[in-house]
């Protein structure tokens, strides 16, 4: 066992309390009431950063939450990578549901359980417990780093396009690596090459100018939640088929070369069910579950509501109802045009007697990479290195807003190298890391610097 690999086993307890301190922080960004909170997340990173060695290491102020950077550049002749994370995270509700504390980060059962733990601050502190390994071991890195760790990507990241754009000089680099996916099982790691975009809307129904009692006045006015119910009845036809005209267009069709990869995936559909638990599959006809989840576009009602769901009953017709829908885009989509296409389809659903509004909260254009370039061929040996089983090459159903911003922004190619688990429950209560993540994630790291390095 090398030097560098025997110090990242024995600071495997150390490493996770580093971890555990960044996540009793509710750096929640959505949520005004935690700005401070956000604030001090980047502090305590921009600080970590140090400690660890960086030279640099610095809160940068932004219309919105700052960003995180830092720099180490002390590896001449060799490659710079760009690391980019994010230090926010989702909301914890419903709080009920949390078997502990969201922001008390728990061990149980070889799982750390809280907000956070997988998405994103774990996978960056793999990076960081990398980098203090090979420090510590080492005296430096093996190639030159400038980390962006952002505090809106749960929000938007409406910030970050004009942190990247004033900044582009400075974050000149070779390669960007990103630690924010999943792996295909807790044994099977993954380098992933494609992420969805996302349309996020909202859609409002406004019927009578207040609520009726539904004896008096119903069945002779339209009901808003009905009208409602209709619209999102119409947004889907029986073969889960979207139907906003123009919609699937650009949609980028698989090559053989992809579907031959894609069946030779060791991806468990039973399992993936159990997982969800849901009773049955259900999807767009015609493909798999694998195909639905990774390289199809979706439409998916988020939230209604409307009328009175209190105790009891109680016989009103409501003046309003509303729900969120968001759609999940693939490669060669684009949520700008596609928004006035969804406007005017919901609006064309929508029955006699009530008005509609639609909003568009926010969007992602997809992303997709070549496997085959000589930096993800380099992520490709260090997962080899780490892990016992060959890595797959996949695409993530999620989206990372920024995917797109960087590769337009800076042109580099990007390294999409996580070890999230599906039944991880991101965004959800009781979300964890596995510990075999964690630390299977901090030695790939360890090992994507000395690889990088040999170009």
């Amino acid at each position: 066992m090398d030097a560098l690999t025997q110090y990242l086993e024995q600071n495997q307890d150390r490493f996770l309390d580093d971890l555990k301190a960044a996540l009793r922080i509710p750096s929640i960004s959505a949520q005004s009431a935690h700005r401070a909170d956000v604030r001090r997340c980047a502090e305590h990173f921009a600080k970590h950063m140090k400690a660890i060695g960086l030279t640099r290491a610095e809160v940068v102020d932004t219309p919105g939450h700052p960003v995180v950077y830092g720099e180490w550049l002390g590896a001449p002749g060799a490659p710079t990578m760009l690391l980019y994370g994010h230090y926010d995270v989702q909301p914890p509700d419903p709080l009920e549901l949390w078997q502990s504390p969201p922001f008390e980060p728990t061990l149980r059962d070889g799982r750390l359980y809280a907000r956070g733990a997988c998405d994103d601050k774990g996978q960056v502190y793999m990076h960081f417990s990398a980098m203090a390994a090979h420090f510590a071991v080492n005296g430096r890195l093996p190639v030159n780093v400038k980390l962006v760790i952002e505090g809106e990507e749960e929000s938007g990241s409406d910030s970050l396009e004009g942190f990247l754009r004033a900044w582009k000089d400075r974050l000149g680099a070779d390669v960007i690596v990103v630690s924010d996916t999943s792996m295909l099982g807790p044994d099977q790691p993954s380098l992933c090459y494609a992420l969805r975009g996302l349309l996020y809307t909202e859609i409002h129904v406004v019927g009578p100018a207040r609520d009726l009692h539904s004896g008096e006045f119903g069945g002779a006015v339209m009901n808003p939640a009905n009208a409602l119910s209709a619209i999102i009845a119409g947004l889907k036809d029986g073969d889960g088929r979207i139907t906003v005209p123009g919609f699937y267009d650009r949609v980028r069709a698989l090559t053989p070369t992809e579907l031959a990869a894609i069946r030779a995936l060791p991806f468990d559909d039973a399992g993936f069910l159990r997982e969800s638990g849901a009773p049955a599959p259900f999807g767009e006809k015609g493909f798999s579950t694998y195909e639905r989840i990774t390289s199809r576009p979706t439409l998916d009602v988020n939230g209604m509501w409307s009328g009175y769901i209190g105790d009891g009953a109680k016989t009103v017709l409501p003046s309003f109802a509303g729900a969120k829908v968001s759609m999940r885009l693939v490669p060669d989509q684009d949520p700008e045009p596609l928004f006035p296409a969804f406007e005017a389809h919901v609006r064309r659903l929508a029955p006699p007697g009530v008005t509609v509004k639609v909003i568009n909260h926010h969007g992602a254009v997809p992303f997709i990479t070549d496997p085959d370039h000589p930096m993800l061929q380099a992520a490709y040996r260090a997962l080899a290195r780490a892990w016992t089983k060959k890595p797959a090459l996949i695409r993530e159903g999620g989206s990372i807003p920024v995917m797109a911003t960087f590769q337009e922004v800076l042109g580099l190619p990007s390294i999409l190298m996580g070890f999230g688990l599906h039944d991880d429950q991101v965004h959800a209560p009781n979300e964890k890391y596995s510990l075999t993540s964690f630390h299977g994630g901090t030695k790939s790291c360890a090992y994507l610097y000395e690889e990088l390095a040999k170009r």
